[in-house]
Parts: C-alpha cells; sequence; structure tokens
C-alpha cells in the first residue's frame, strides 16, 4: 500500500497507515492518496468505513470487470478505467477502480501490472499544480492510462502497416503464419477497443458535469487535453480494424487470384495432353485408316502429336495461361 499526504499543494508526508486517512480528510487543506493492489473484502470494508463510500461502489470493486465507467455518488465519483500491459506479445488490460471524494483519491488495482510509479512521477513533474488537490492527482492518473492507450494503438498501427506491406513483398510470405498473425492483432485490437472507447464517456463526463470535486476551471483545459487523446486512441483503433478488414480482403483475393491461376495452368496441361492422347486413341482403333500397318502412319501420328502440342503450348503462353 501506498499513500501520500498533500497540505496546500505540498508533498508533507508518504507511507502513513490507512487507519490515519480520516483524520487526514478531516483536514480541507489536506488532500490524500493511498494505493490498494489487490485488496481483501476486509480492507475495502476499511476504506468504505474510512470515507464513506458507498456500498455499490465497493460491490463493484470487489465483483471486478467493469466498463470504464464514472458513477456520480452524493459524496464521491467512482470510476473503472484500464491500463494495459503487454505480456507475451498479447494486450492484457488491468482494472483500476477510483474513489474520487473532495479531498481523497484512492486507487484500487487489480495487479502490479498498472505501474503507479509512472502516475506517481507524473505527480511529482508537475507539481505546480499540486494545489488544485484532487483534480490534479486524477488528471496525472487518466494522463497516464490514455497515453498507455495512444502507445498501444500506434503499436498495433505498425503491425497493421506491417501486415500490409508483407502482402505485396516480394518474397512468399508463410499463409498460415500470416493468419495466425492476423488473428493476433485482431484479438488485441478488440481488447483495447474495449477498454479505450467508452473513456470518451468518462471524459466527457468529467468535464461536462459541474461538479464540485473536478469542477476545477484552471484544470479545464488538461481534462480537455486528455479527452482529445482519447479520441485519437478510439480514431487509431477504428484505422487498425479497417487496415485488418482491407488486409483480409486482399488476403483472400490473392488467393482466388492464385486459384485461378493454378486453373488455367492445370486445365492448359490438360488440353495439351488430351490432343497426344486424343491422336493415339484414333490410330489405336481397330479399323482401317490411312497409313494403317504402313510406317509412314506412325510418322504421320507423331508429328501430329508434336505439332499440335506445340502449337497448343505457344498459344496458352502467349495468353498467359502458362
Amino acid at each position: 500500500m501506498q499513500t501520500r499526504l498533500y497540505r496546500d499543494g505540498v508533498l508533507t508526508k508518504e507511507g502513513f497507515p490507512v487507519e490515519e486517512v480520516a483524520g487526514h480528510v478531516a483536514d480541507r487543506r489536506n488532500t490524500v492518496w493511498f494505493d490498494l493492489c489487490s485488496p481483501s473484502p476486509d480492507e475495502l470494508r476499511l476504506l468504505a468505513e474510512e470515507l464513506g463510500v458507498h456500498e455499490l461502489a465497493v460491490e463493484d470493486v470487489l465483483s471486478g470487470h467493469q466498463r470504464p465507467k464514472v458513477d456520480v455518488y452524493d459524496n464521491h465519483l467512482f470510476l473503472t478505467v484500464y491500463g494495459v500491459h503487454c505480456d507475451a506479445g498479447r494486450v492484457v488490460p488491468v482494472e483500476v477502480d477510483v474513489f474520487v471524494t473532495r479531498n481523497a483519491l484512492v486507487t484500487v488495482r487489480a495487479s502490479e501490472r498498472f505501474d503507479i510509479g509512472e502516475v506517481t512521477r507524473r505527480w511529482d513533474t508537475q507539481r505546480r499544480l499540486a494545489g488544485h488537490g484532487v483534480t490534479f492527482l486524477l488528471h496525472g492518473l487518466l494522463d497516464y492510462v490514455v497515453d498507455t492507450h495512444l502507445d498501444l494503438v500506434q503499436d498495433l498501427d505498425a503491425r497493421a502497416e506491417e501486415l500490409e506491406e508483407s502482402l505485396f513483398g516480394d518474397e512468399v510470405c508463410d499463409g498460415r503464419k500470416m493468419q495466425r498473425a492476423m488473428y493476433a492483432l485482431r484479438k488485441d485490437t478488440s481488447r483495447l477497443r474495449k477498454v479505450a472507447v467508452p473513456m470518451r464517456e468518462v471524459l466527457g463526463t468529467l468535464i461536462r458535469r459541474d461538479q464540485d470535486i473536478v469542477g476545477d476551471h484552471v484544470l479545464a483545459p488538461y481534462y480537455a487535453d486528455v479527452r482529445d487523446h482519447v479520441l485519437r486512441v478510439g480514431e487509431g483503433v477504428e484505422a487498425v480494424r479497417e487496415m485488418l478488414a482491407s488486409a483480409r480482403e486482399m488476403r483472400l483475393a490473392q488467393q482466388g487470384f492464385r486459384l485461378d491461376e493454378v486453373m488455367k495452368r492445370i486445365t492448359s496441361w490438360a488440353a495439351i495432353i488430351a490432343v497426344p492422347t486424343l491422336i493415339t486413341g484414333f490410330y489405336g482403333q481397330n479399323l482401317p485408316f490411312p497409313g494403317s500397318g504402313e510406317p509412314w502412319g506412325f510418322w504421320v501420328s507423331t508429328v501430329l502429336v508434336a505439332v499440335v502440342s506445340v502449337s497448343l503450348y505457344s498459344i496458352f503462353k502467349r495468353n498467359d495461361w502458362l
């Protein structure tokens, strides 16, 4: 567990126990933050008692797997957001629940995969804004979350472009390998879309609602900037989805084209082979025919096979069937 105490915008204390939170929060000049990682139900109940948060919000934390949202209660806000973590090349969302009161911010992380240290570093680099209290802390958290989404969507976009280029590359690509790559990229894009696109509503709610908790007009442009990044993430996700759909269509078109090429070649060779079969079959009849029983009859049939086969090959080659 990590804790911080800001007094009049100045960081004055860290690492104090959660039991002291209620005493610090009672002073309106203080702003308190503390972080819980995979807390037990007892720890959450203690949190509810210390800050007076609503039981439904605590229930949402215990149940987990909430969609990104903002719930407004009488004395606090409850947010659910998701950071993104890459594990062995796969996108793994990490849930973070946030309680926001007038002068306290509580983060509840589902796992250590969410780098809360990066959030505190952002707070430290913008100390001049710390006087805005909990609004400042919430901005730093949301800014980090959305930036991780933006970094990931840029990586997905690069992977999608690489797939498109490989479709028209000079080297023959492995069809199964490409199918697996497209499937993995589509799954990662879908996971990101589920946690990133609803952030539009989250930021829109925080900006539109005239809440005393996050209604600080000084930080309004900073929240607007985060919302702009959210819109960029949404546009990037849709662009990747379109690129994947286009790549899939191109892949199917290529497969159809290659099948047509193969069928043309097979048909051409079948036509060429059919000519000798026809001629030799004709000369193999048990009926009299010109040249029957004569040596010149054999040479006539051989010349016919050669001339017609070469003629068909030349015609098919000129028409790009072979």
